[in-house]
């Protein structure tokens, strides 16, 4: 068990995608609540590292440059070493590839723990056997499993992201540049799914909600996404007769947390920024067709989830093979609704 040890310097590896890095907080806190002493490390892409600055559980990110300097072999390698040379006294693995545990027994890593997934159990020193029933159960619940069968205790199951002044001002900033004053009624939408297709709820019902909302005064709604998002975006920009302003691919991870921060209301399909909003506390609805929400639903009290149950769905494929019917039978009049509600029921967190 983890727990009998004096841990000082703890390495923890991340997921690599921003939804499931949001999903693992709880477990970080835990780790820190089980070790409040010890500097706790975390190894991330640079794509999720910004979940991480925003973690009051975390006092390091370590930059997992990949592609980059750490790429290959070779790339693996100097990653290794670069960690060998920080003295970790143990990794605590919350991703399930080997590559994790190969990286982390080649830094020389004394202590090396998580689910013995992806046939490296016998990399680990303490590894946690990945159950059939653990595979079921809500991802933040799966990470805490892991660390429970380490012998450390869960200390919540709340995902929270905390961003500071620092993050006020960077909306501000954006705000300004977009015409705006921060006095506005913010909605967020988040159209895209990288995952793919089966993912995403119709964009014309997406601009069909927007317009709705925005009939109220001082309503402004903002379309997040990455580059690869550009193209639902655009098509409920097209859509919309309100105006929406489209952000796909003109912010990163930190500006669109940022905004996301002043949003008032925020409806999006099961995606990576669905997540964050959730964690930042803001009223969330979210629409979920091919996946499980009872396994990736989003963090928060303030969260709605809209998912029909159709016979085919959980298919988690990233095409529909046959009628959409999961996504079809949400209706524009429901996500408005639920949208409506939130707005009224929640009280404003603007900062």
């Amino acid at each position: 068990m983890l727990s009998s040890f004096e841990l000082k310097k703890i390495l923890v590896r991340s997921t690599n995608w921003i939804g499931d890095a949001v999903m693992t907080l709880p477990a970080v806190a835990a780790v820190r609540a089980a070790f409040p002493q010890a500097h706790v490390s975390i190894l991330a892409k640079p794509w999720v590292a910004e979940i991480f600055r925003i973690c009051p559980d975390a006092d390091e990110i370590v930059l997992f440059e990949s592609p980059g300097a750490h790429d290959g072999v070779a790339g693996k390698f100097r990653l290794a070493g670069e960690l060998k040379r920080r003295g970790f006294d143990a990794a605590i693995l919350l991703q399930n590839a080997i590559e994790a545990a190969i990286i982390a027994g080649l830094a020389g890593i004394p202590i090396r723990a998580g689910y013995d997934s992806d046939c490296r159990g016998v990399l680990l020193t303490h590894p946690v056997r990945r159950t059939p029933e653990v595979r079921k159960v809500h991802q933040i619940e799966y990470y805490l499993a892991m660390l429970a069968g380490l012998g450390i205790p869960p200390a919540g199951k709340e995902a929270r992201l905390k961003p500071g002044e620092e993050y006020h001002r960077i909306s501000e900033s954006l705000l300004k540049r977009l015409g705006m004053d921060g006095s506005e009624l913010l909605v967020g939408i988040a159209p895209g799914a990288a995952y793919g297709p089966a993912k995403r709820w119709p964009a014309e019902r997406f601009a069909e909600v927007a317009d709705r909302l925005s009939a109220d005064p001082g309503c402004r709604v903002l379309l997040f996404g990455s580059e690869g998002d550009r193209q639902s975006v655009e098509a409920v920009q097209k859509s919309a007769g309100c105006g929406p302003v489209s952000l796909a691919g003109k912010t990163g991870l930190r500006e669109a947390i940022a905004l996301i921060a002043r949003c008032r209301l925020f409806i999006s399909n099961d995606s990576g920024l669905m997540h964050v909003a959730g964690a930042l506390g803001v009223p969330t609805v979210a629409i979920f067709g091919s996946t499980n929400p009872a396994a990736t639903s989003p963090p928060g009290a303030r969260s709605i989830v809209i998912w029909k149950g159709v016979p085919c769905s959980p298919c988690l494929k990233q095409e529909c093979p046959t009628d959409f019917r999961c996504m079809n039978e949400v209706t524009a009049d429901e996500v408005y609704e639920k949208a409506r509600k939130l707005i009224k029921d929640c009280p404003s967190i603007n900062r």
